[in-house]
C-alpha cells in the first residue's frame, strides 16, 4: 500500500508540473553526455546539499551538455557516495566529495553552484559562493529570515555574480500567460489575490525520542547557525521544514511559489499591512512546531491578498490543492502547476444572464518549468547578464520577505504594519523577529 501510494503521489507530481528525484539515465541524459563541448563552454558545477531538491536541480543541469558535475559537498557521507554514483552514471566520471562546503569553495575550477541545504544555512552559503567567485542557483525560499534575505541581494549586487532563486515557476508557460491575461485588464478592477497550498499528504509527524545522528553525518555542521539541540530524526532530512530554527512551514516552503507569481502579475512588492490567524490545528499533538493550518491576510494599494494552507486534506480552492486566483469584476483567473483558467462573472442583460468576458477553457503548460529554469540560469551565466535571469535575487528576496511577513504576524498574533520608505515594520517586537539569530560560534556575514 505505501509502494501504491507513493507511485500515485509521483504520478500526481508529473502531472503537476512539479519534479521528480530522478536517479536513472534517461536518454536526455544520455543525449547530453555524448554531445562533445569544448572545454572553452563546458561549466564546472559544484552542488551544496545533495539530498532532495539539491540533486534535482543538479540532475536538471545534466540534462545541458556543457555543464560538469566536478564537486558534492554535504554534512552525511551516506547521501555523498548516493549521489557520487549518481553523477558517475549519469556522466561517466565521479565528483570530488567534501564534508565542509567551504573547502570546496577553494576549488578555483569550480565556476558555479547550487545550493541545497535547509533554509537556515542559505545565506551562509550564497555569500560565501560570491566571496569565492561562483555563480549560483540557490533554493527556495532565499532565506530563513528577512533580514538575511536584505543581506544575500546586498551581496549579489557587489558581487555581481549571476544567481538564480529556486522559484521555478516563473518559468512555466502557464504562469507567463496567466500573467499576461492579468496584465491585459480583462478581468477588470482585481480587489482580491488568492494564493493557497492544501497539501493532503502530509501525515502527522510522529514523536520521537532524540538520539545519536546516523552514522556519516557530521550533526554539528548540519546544525550550523542553529541553537544547540540533540539529534532527533524529526529535524533532519526533509521535516526541517517544520521547526522554526531551520525554516518557517508551509508558509514560506509553499507560499513563495505562490505569492512570487501574484504579487508579480499585481507589480507590488511590499504590503501595508499583514495579519494571520492559524495553528496546529489538524495535528495538534504531533512533533512539528510551524502551524498545519493558516490563513494570511495581505493589504496592498487596492487589492487584499490571502494566503492559506492545510495539511492533511487536499480540497483547496477551486477544486485544486495549489494555486492563484486573480478575482477581478469581470471574471476569475485561476493558475497553478495543472494550467490555466478564466471563469467569467455573468450579468443581467435584457434579462439573460450574460457573461462579462469570454470565459477561458483549461490550458495545460509546455515542457518542464524547472528544467527550463535551470536552463535559463546557465544561459545567464553565459551571457553574463542578471537581466536575462527569470528570478533573479531580488525577485526571490521579494517573495521570501512577503512570506516571512506573514509568520511574523502569526507568531505575534496581531495585525502588523510595514513602513516600505524604512523597509521595516513599524512594531519593534516585529522587526525583532525579522533578524536573524546565529549561535555556536557562526556569525552573520558581514558585506
Amino acid at each position: 500500500m505505501d509502494s501504491r501510494r507513493r507511485f500515485i503521489k509521483n504520478s500526481l507530481m508529473a502531472s503537476a508540473g512539479m519534479v521528480a528525484l530522478p536517479n536513472l539515465v534517461t536518454a536526455e541524459h544520455l543525449a547530453a553526455y555524448k554531445q562533445k563541448i569544448s572545454p572553452n563552454e563546458q561549466i564546472n558545477f559544484g552542488l551544496i546539499g545533495c539530498k532532495g531538491m539539491g540533486w534535482s536541480n543538479m540532475n536538471s543541469h545534466l540534462l545541458l551538455p556543457e555543464i560538469n558535475c566536478v564537486a558534492l559537498a554535504d554534512i552525511d557521507q551516506n547521501v555523498l557516495d548516493q549521489r557520487s554514483a549518481n553523477v558517475e552514471e549519469l556522466r561517466g566520471t565521479k565528483p570530488k566529495q567534501y564534508k565542509d562546503y567551504r573547502k570546496m569553495l577553494e576549488d578555483p575550477d569550480i565556476d558555479a553552484v547550487i545550493i541545497g541545504t535547509p533554509d537556515h544555512w542559505h545565506c551562509l552559503n550564497l555569500i560565501d559562493s560570491l566571496e569565492a567567485g561562483k555563480h549560483a542557483y540557490v533554493e527556495k525560499p532565499l532565506a530563513n529570515s528577512i533580514e538575511e534575505c536584505n543581506l544575500m541581494v546586498k551581496a549579489t549586487e557587489k558581487y555581481g555574480k549571476m544567481v538564480q532563486v529556486g522559484q521555478w515557476q516563473r518559468s512555466g508557460s502557464q504562469y507567463e500567460q496567466a500573467i499576461d491575461f492579468v496584465r491585459s485588464g480583462k478581468l477588470g478592477n482585481i480587489r482580491l489575490v488568492k494564493t493557497w497550498a492544501y497539501q493532503g499528504w502530509m501525515k502527522p509527524v510522529p514523536v520521537k525520542p532524540d538520539g545519536q545522528a546516523p552514522q556519516g553525518v557530521d550533526y554539528n555542521m548540519w546544525l550550523g547557525p542553529a541553537p544547540k539541540r540533540p539529534f532527533n530524526e524529526n529535524r533532519f532530512h526533509f521535516n526541517f521544514r517544520w521547526f522554526w530554527d531551520y525554516a518557517g512551514g508551509l508558509m514560506t516552503d509553499w507560499g513563495v511559489h505562490e505569492i512570487d507569481i501574484a504579487l508579480y502579475a499585481m507589480n507590488v512588492s511590499a504590503p501595508k499591512s499583514i495579519m494571520a490567524s492559524g495553528g496546529k490545528l489538524a495535528y495538534p499533538d504531533d512533533a512539528s512546531e510551524t502551524p498545519d493550518t493558516l490563513q494570511t491576510v495581505y493589504e496592498y494599494d487596492g487589492f487584499n491578498m490571502l494566503w492559506e494552507h492545510a495539511t492533511g486534506i487536499d480540497g483547496g480552492n477551486y477544486g485544486t490543492t495549489e494555486g492563484i486566483a486573480f478575482i477581478g469584476n469581470n471574471g476569475t483567473l485561476v493558475v497553478n502547476r495543472g494550467g490555466w483558467k478564466v471563469i467569467a462573472e455573468t450579468e443581467s442583460v435584457d434579462g439573460e444572464r450574460k457573461e462579462k468576458i469570454e470565459a477561458v477553457e483549461h490550458v495545460k503548460p509546455e515542457g518542464n518549468a524547472q528544467r527550463a529554469h535551470c536552463k535559463n540560469f546557465v544561459e545567464a551565466i553565459k551571457a553574463n547578464d542578471a537581466s536575462k535571469l527569470n528570478c533573479g535575487i531580488k525577485t526571490g528576496s521579494v517573495a521570501a520577505i512577503n512570506a516571512h511577513m506573514g509568520n511574523v504576524a502569526y507568531k505575534l498574533g496581531k495585525k502588523i504594519y510595514w513602513d516600505k520608505s524604512k523597509d521595516a515594520f513599524k512594531e519593534s517586537d516585529a522587526n525583532k523577529l525579522a533578524k536573524a539569530s546565529y549561535q555556536n560560534g557562526w556569525k552573520l556575514p558581514k558585506v
